[in-house]
């Protein structure tokens, strides 16, 4: 009996140490969750910020716009101007197009990269969809003068939270907006 009692006394120790080593991996498991959980939590507030900033760059171009429509970088209509869907990526864009937005309209938070910009592009001349053929009138009623035509100009206004260039890594939002004005 005395034999056993050592044996049992062996069995317990290695078994109070794999114990202690399954234990360990379930703390450094847990530690790992934790810190990317801070991560992920990190990043969300980073976008909410560019976003924020995005958003006030759109409301800074909208305003721009209503007061001086003819600072648009391009006409989009014109069959001879290619206008990709990002503009900032655009090689064809003219230069002096992207506009950062002034300080005095709108103080980026201190965690921020750097301004937000935008850019503003002509669409063109649209007619206007709800100045359509009345009931009374016929189909060809346009072509002899009996309708009276509007037209809608539409711009579109591409906005990003910051210069790519000095963002480092940072999350970049991107936001489009399509104002109309009525002619």
């Amino acid at each position: 009996m005395a034999r056993r009692q050592t044996r049992a006394r062996g069995f317990a120790l290695v078994a109070a140490l794999l114990l202690l080593v399954v234990l360990t991996l379930v703390a450094f498991a847990g530690l790992r969750g934790t810190l990317l959980q801070q991560k992920m939590s990190a990043h969300q507030y980073d976008r909410q910020i560019a976003f924020q900033h995005a958003e006030a760059a759109l409301r800074v171009a909208q305003s721009r716009l209503i007061s001086h429509p003819e600072e648009s970088a391009r006409n989009c209509q014109s069959q001879t101007v290619a206008c990709l869907a990002n503009p900032f990526n655009d090689p064809g864009l003219p230069k002096g197009s992207i506009h950062t937005v002034d300080s005095g309209d709108f103080t980026v938070s201190q965690v921020a990269p750097g301004q937000p910009q935008y850019v503003i592009e002509n669409m063109g001349d649209w007619l206007d969809p709800e100045q359509g053929a009345a009931v009374e009138q016929s189909a060809n009623a346009r072509n002899y003068g009996g309708h009276s035509e509007s037209s809608r100009r539409y711009y579109r206004i591409t906005a990003r939270s910051s210069d790519p260039v000095i963002t480092d890594g940072r999350v970049l939002v991107i936001l489009q907006a399509t104002l109309e004005q009525r002619r």
